[in-house]
């Protein structure tokens, strides 16, 4: 299992996790659509190879971006990244995935 922390727009925030909920992730038991959510501010450098979606090459971009947070099971890690990659309008959209032990069930 799986943690993953992904860094998103304001107008992307719903769309990014319904295309993370529709492949699985951010289920836990019983309970499916799960996600933890705070805003703050991200910070990137576009450097001459890029194709920013926000801010110009060169200048240092200053986003209010939600950080997301859900949980992928092993098996569908594959799935989550690639709607990740597909939902998300960052270039390089930025995320963590981190090992979690499987949560135990209280039933």
């Amino acid at each position: 299992m799986y943690k993953l922390i992904v860094f998103i727009p304001d107008e992307a925030k719903e769309r990014v996790k319904h295309a993370l909920f529709s492949v699985g992730a951010g289920s836990l038991g019983a309970y499916s659509h799960c996600s933890w959510e705070c805003l703050g501010t991200g910070q990137f450098l576009p450097n001459e190879s890029a194709n920013p979606h926000l801010g110009e090459v060169g200048i240092i971009e200053r986003v209010t971006e939600w950080r997301v947070e859900m949980l992928v099971p092993d098996a569908l890690l594959d799935s989550v990244t690639d709607a990740l990659y597909a939902s998300h309008p960052y270039e390089e959209p930025a995320f963590d995935l981190i090992r979690v032990e499987e949560p135990v069930p209280r039933n």
